[in-house]
């Protein structure tokens, strides 16, 4: 296939589903963000003669006493009130807003994710582990990086029943984040006892967890699953990362933060490399590779593949870079 075939840009139609889904999908998971911020409720309880506020953590409103109501007390339970009341009405228009887009999707032939993918990367949103904390790795990439192209991408395989990430963290994790958020998805999530670095749930929907070595150090110390750092993972930091929003397929969306492209298809072509790896993966590597450098050199100029970018590439990759490259100009 010719480099300049590689992308078919997305019609009129398309390309405005994908430019109207971002605003709704921001608006939506701002609301969520909004509601999960305020206590679970606000109730009055009467004990005796006096009444109490109190903030409930379940449907049976057992909780603590925030005190006897008092004026102030009482505008603490009316603001409240108001906050979630507009909170919970922006979170119903901006979802059935999305769901409008959602339901496109599949005639429209757009990008999309599958809705396990979906659910969990909202989570993450929700929780802001997408911003500088994870990256989506592997092929649950390729719906962005068609969206940044612009249009679909040719014989770049993208059905995966799993979901890989990457641990990005510059700053030292307090808390366990990604497991908490596995959890509050599915709490029927555990370690795979002989994969330490993957979580799966009761319908075997695996994740997996890695991590540059340079980064290892800023894993909270109760976070899971735990990665065994990969020197091959540094290269997935290098350049600029990828962000869109993507249909999923329950008429949902979710965000996708993900590697440069440049350097995903070159950490691909070199796992394809690999004697030790799944010849059925590799097969699917080098094809992913190849096709989305070609769609870097095609559609994505912002992603320059000059002699600057060829400079920078290391040793054990500048084999792979030179044979697409000779491939790609004959």
């Amino acid at each position: 296939m010719l480099v300049e075939d590689r992308v078919s840009p997305f019609s009129d139609e398309q390309a405005r589903a994908l430019i109207n889904l971002r605003p709704r999908y921001e608006a939506m998971i701002e609301a969520q963000r909004g509601l999960s911020q305020l206590p679970y409720n606000l109730v009055r309880k009467r004990v005796g003669k006096y009444e109490y506020l109190y903030e409930a953590i379940d449907r049976s409103n057992n909780g603590k006493s925030l005190g006897r109501m008092s004026p102030e007390l009482e505008r603490r339970l009316a603001d409240y009130r108001t906050t979630k009341s507009d909170l919970q009405h922006r979170l119903t228009r901006a979802s059935g807003l999305v769901e409008e887009i959602g339901r496109m999707a599949r005639p429209l032939h757009l990008p999309m994710l599958s809705s396990a993918a979906g659910e969990l990367l909202r989570e993450l949103d929700r929780r802001r582990l997408l911003d500088e904390t994870l990256l989506v790795i592997g092929t649950n990439c390729l719906p962005a990086y068609a969206i940044e192209a612009g249009g679909a991408i040719a014989d770049a395989p993208d059905e995966t029943e799993d979901f890989d990430l990457a641990w990005v963290a510059e700053e030292q994790a307090e808390e366990a984040g990604l497991w908490a958020a596995l959890k509050a998805v599915d709490p029927t999530f555990t370690i795979n006892s002989e994969r330490h670095c993957q979580a799966r749930n009761a319908a075997t929907y695996e994740v997996d967890l890695l991590v540059a070595p340079s980064r290892a150090r800023t894993l909270a110390p109760r976070e899971r699953p735990r990665p065994i750092p990969l020197p091959s993972q540094e290269w997935l930091l290098l350049g600029r990362s990828v962000n869109q929003v993507v249909p999923c397929r329950d008429w949902t969306a979710a965000r996708l933060v993900v590697p440069d492209p440049r350097w995903f298809a070159l950490h691909k072509l070199w796992l394809a490399e690999q004697p030790e790896r799944d010849p059925l993966k590799r097969r699917k590597d080098r094809a992913q590779g190849n096709a989305v450098l070609d769609a870097v050199a095609q559609a994505m100029p912002h992603y320059p593949l000059d002699a600057a970018f060829a400079r920078s590439i290391p040793q054990d990759l500048a084999p792979l870079w030179r044979e697409w490259r000779g491939g790609a100009e004959r």
